[in-house]
């Protein structure tokens, strides 16, 4: 653990969670400590067991930056769950205009006389507890309602075939009496039209009756 004054690294281990088959993440926040642009980087001893994001960046005066640092999943967990792996996090001091696409190995050389501040974190693997086992007495309920239910769902399954041939005697005649009814509707709609066929027949011989009478009524009139 060390005292840097460019930027606040929390937390100050990698607790990951250690998970057979699967994928395990954590956070950490760097915050900057100064009135300056501050680039970091970050290197681990197992680049191929994390994956990093951001793995550089640019962190403005008083502003904070979360790295994400994911384990790729683990076909074996050791038994003792001591770890080795370690994080590195480098930061230097920026001028204003240079961007993240302008970092480059060459900003955190010492070398070159500039302040480099180095911050480490070691990688702890925790366990996530187990699924804690179903109680006997809670399975055994489990399965004499498994049992219960499979007898009911037989019983009326069985009800259900024994009255099969009723529903379907029922449906029949259902089908049968609806066909009856359309017949008979057909047929007084036929008798509605010839009766009234039938009184517009008779009303126009009744005005021809009519009609010749008066005639002959006329004509024994003048022959009068």
């Amino acid at each position: 653990m060390s005292s840097n004054t460019l930027l606040k690294v929390q937390p100050w281990e990698l607790k990951i969670p250690l998970k057979l088959g699967k994928q395990s993440s954590c956070c950490m926040q760097l915050t900057n400590k100064t009135d300056q642009n501050v680039a970091f980087k970050v290197k681990t001893t197992t680049p191929k067991k994390y994956f990093v994001s951001p793995k550089k960046g640019i962190v403005l005066p008083g502003s904070t930056c979360s790295v994400t640092v994911t384990m790729q999943a683990q076909k074996r967990i050791p038994s003792d769950y001591n770890c080795k792996d370690k994080f590195l996090i480098q930061s230097v001091v920026v001028n204003n205009d240079v961007s993240k696409e302008d970092i480059n190995p060459e900003m955190f050389d010492k070398e070159s006389g500039k302040v480099v501040e180095e911050f480490k974190l070691r990688v702890v693997h925790v366990t996530v507890n187990p699924p804690s086992p179903v109680p006997e007495e809670e399975e055994e309920e489990d399965i004499s309602k498994s049992s219960v239910f499979l007898e009911e769902k037989a019983q009326y399954s069985s009800l259900f075939e024994d009255a099969l041939p009723m529903i379907l005697k029922l449906a029949e005649e259902n089908n049968c009496a609806v066909e009856k009814n359309l017949k008979l509707r057909r047929e007084l709609d036929l008798l509605i039209e010839e009766r009234a066929r039938h009184r517009k027949g008779f009303s126009f011989m009744l005005v021809v009756i009519i009609a010749i009478l008066s005639i002959l009524f006329g004509c024994f009139i003048k022959t009068s």
